[in-house]
């Protein structure tokens, strides 16, 4: 397994189109699932898309029991979802704070639906649907963002809720730079 470098905003490969993955249950797809979750652990991440890491695949995992960096959050179960389709449930929005590991440093109040069903497969290409709400909902739309070469700030409709965490929090812990 490889600790891969993430790529950060201002990187043009972060705002590609992810192409959808086309071959299941392949010793190179279990290698950088294997490969991104090291990655994403090694950062102290809740969540990656391949994107962030220069490849370009409709390809996310998430998941968490406790984060470091959202100590608030319920726990949301590690997944490993591919060629992600993300249907909003309710009209409703919500603001939520959203770091990210390629905008490290900073924090931003994005809006995001707060019920959705998404639907993919897995590395196996076994079917996945569920319907989530609140931050396990905020989470796939971060994740699945990255797919479309959208990064959190895009989203942001008031640009003054964004900032710097240690400015932000200052209570939280510096290295929760999502």
């Amino acid at each position: 397994m490889t600790v891969h470098t993430i790529l950060k905003m201002g990187e043009p490969r972060l705002l590609r189109q992810a192409e959808p993955v086309t071959q299941f249950d392949t010793p190179e797809l279990h290698a950088l699932i294997a490969d991104m979750r090291e990655t994403m652990h090694a950062a102290g991440g809740v969540g990656l898309a391949a994107p962030q890491i220069g490849v370009n695949l409709q390809l996310v995992i998430f998941g968490f029991q406790q984060s470091e960096r959202y100590p608030d959050a319920p726990p949301v179960p590690e997944t490993i979802l591919i060629n992600p389709v993300l249907t909003p449930l309710a009209d409703d929005k919500e603001d939520g704070w959203e770091g990210c590991l390629s905008v490290p440093g900073l924090r931003g109040m994005v809006p995001r639906w707060t019920k959705l069903r998404y639907v993919g497969v897995d590395q196996y290409g076994k079917a996945i649907e569920r319907e989530v709400d609140d931050f396990h909902a905020r989470v796939v739309q971060h994740e699945c963002d990255h797919l479309a070469g959208v990064l959190y700030p895009m989203r942001m409709t008031d640009l003054s809720r964004l900032g710097y965490i240690d400015v932000l929090f200052p209570d939280m812990d510096p290295a929760a730079d999502d």
